[in-house]
C-alpha cells in the first residue's frame, strides 16, 4: 500500500524520472571519460598478444626446420617492431604485421625477396659491408642502417640479425628490426 501511495504521486514520480534520466546520462558518458586509461592498457595487451603470436609462428618454423638456437633468449634481450624471417640465401620467407607497419610493404610484396630492396641511396655502403662481414662470420650482431619505405620516405633502422642452426648448419636468418630516432 505504501508503494501505491508513492507511485500514485506525480511530483514525486516526476523528481524520479529525473534522477534516474540525469544518472542515465553520466553513466552512458563514463566510459569515454577514462577511455584514455583504457585504450593504453588495451594497445598494451593487443601488442603483447601479437608479440606472442609472432614468437608461437617462429617456434613452429624452428620445430619444423629442427633450429638449435635458444629462441625465447634471442626474444627476451631484444626489444623489437619487425621480424624478417630469410633461408640461408636471405629470401625473406616470413615477415610479421610489424614489418608492414614499419614500411608500408605487404607480406605478399615482400616473400622471396632480399631484405636489400629497403636499401637505397642513403644507405650507408660501410653499413652495407658490416653487415655482409658478419653474416659470413655465422654469428649474431646488431647494426643501424638507413632503410626505405613503400612510400620512399628514409628511416633509421636497428637490426638484430641471428643465424639460425640445425645440425650445426646455418638453414636461416632472423632479423628483429625496429626504427630508432
Amino acid at each position: 500500500m505504501c508503494l501505491d501511495l508513492y507511485l500514485s504521486g506525480n511530483e514525486n514520480n516526476t523528481e524520479l524520472s529525473n534522477k534516474n534520466s540525469v544518472l542515465d546520462n553520466q553513466l552512458k558518458t563514463l566510459p569515454l571519460i577514462s577511455w584514455d586509461v583504457f585504450s593504453e592498457r588495451y594497445f598494451i595487451q593487443l601488442n603483447k598478444a601479437k608479440r606472442a603470436m609472432d614468437i608461437r609462428k617462429i617456434k613452429a618454423y624452428a620445430k619444423r626446420h629442427d633450429w638449435e638456437n635458444n629462441l625465447n633468449s634471442i626474444f627476451k634481450s631484444n626489444d623489437f617492431e619487425a621480424i624478417v624471417l630469410t633461408d640461408k640465401s636471405q629470401n625473406i620467407i616470413w615477415v610479421n604485421e610489424g614489418f608492414t607497419t614499419m614500411t608500408g610493404y605487404s607480406k605478399k610484396e615482400t616473400l622471396g625477396q632480399s631484405p636489400r630492396f629497403l636499401q637505397g641511396k642513403r644507405t650507408f655502403k660501410k653499413a652495407i659491408s658490416e653487415i655482409a662481414r658478419n653474416l659470413k662470420k655465422g654469428e649474431p650482431f646488431r647494426s643501424n642502417l638507413v632503410n626505405y619505405r613503400k612510400n620512399k620516405t628514409a628511416y633509421n633502422c636497428e637490426i638484430s640479425i641471428y643465424p639460425l642452426y640445425s645440425n650445426k648448419e646455418t638453414t636461416h636468418y632472423i632479423a628483429l628490426e625496429k626504427e630508432v630516432i
